[in-house]
């Protein structure tokens, strides 16, 4: 039980600083790309996001070992978990460290709407949704499916170095905030839609169960699930006597 609550604290602290970081990390890119002379939302300003993306990752994966694998995000916790690659995740674990979670992304969020100056306040949101909700359930199940099915491609089919593997994911990530912005937002993580509807007063909503909780939760396990038929693991060859 010990093990449980540190992991469950360290997930909260996890994810109070990602939902934090992740508006600055915006703000960081329109000022380099109007720096450079370029629009934050242009084919320059999206690979600046990438980069941004990385490096943040990067760091955050560093200060998850020190809080003992701390992770923010229940959708790819749940993926790994449902492909079976990681052995020390159960449904009770799970259970405690994703109230944790949004717990953490609420923390971050209202911190961030405190702190951000003013004239920034334009990079301080988070996902809402923008079509009905039967059809925000879908959209946010098929692009978790499909930042999830990319992650585990990407970490155990694609190049070894772990910067590239991070950067793909993320332009994974950056290709599908574009493509759902006019649905979901996206969000892709229960987490971090739980702080920005807590903060906006959504967060004991239908809406956000069903939208940003049960929809991307499925299409994680729907990834593990595909991804297991399309790149089944090889066969133990048993020792003969």
């Amino acid at each position: 039980m010990g093990n449980l609550i540190k992991a469950a604290v360290g997930d909260a602290i996890l994810t109070s600083l990602f939902v934090f970081v992740a508006p600055i990390m915006r703000v960081f890119t329109a000022i380099l790309a109007s720096f450079l002379g370029f629009q934050a939302r242009s084919l320059i300003g999206r690979f600046i996001t990438t980069i941004h993306a990385t490096v943040l990752v990067l760091i955050f994966s560093m200060i998850g070992k020190l809080l003992g694998g701390a992770s923010f995000n229940p959708s790819t916790t749940v993926s790994f978990y449902a492909a079976g690659l990681n052995p020390g995740t159960s449904l009770i674990s799970m259970a405690v460290q994703f109230p944790a979670q949004a717990v953490g992304g609420a923390g971050g969020a209202k911190a961030i709407l405190q702190l951000m100056p003013e004239k920034y306040e334009q990079f301080v949101k988070g996902p809402s949704l923008k079509v009905d909700l039967k059809s925000g359930a879908i959209a946010e199940g098929l692009f978790t499916f499909s930042l999830c099915f990319s992650l585990l491609w990407v970490m155990l089919k694609g190049p070894k170095n772990l910067i590239l593997q991070i950067w793909f994911v993320k332009v994974a990530t950056v290709g599908l905030a574009i493509v759902g912005s006019g649905y979901t937002g996206p969000s892709m993580n229960p987490a971090n839609a739980f702080g920005w509807a807590y903060v906006n007063n959504w967060h004991n909503t239908w809406e956000l169960f069903f939208v940003y909780w049960i929809g991307p939760l499925v299409g994680a396990v729907l990834a593990a699930r595909v991804f297991k038929i399309l790149f089944p693991p090889p066969e133990t060859k048993e020792k003969k006597a």
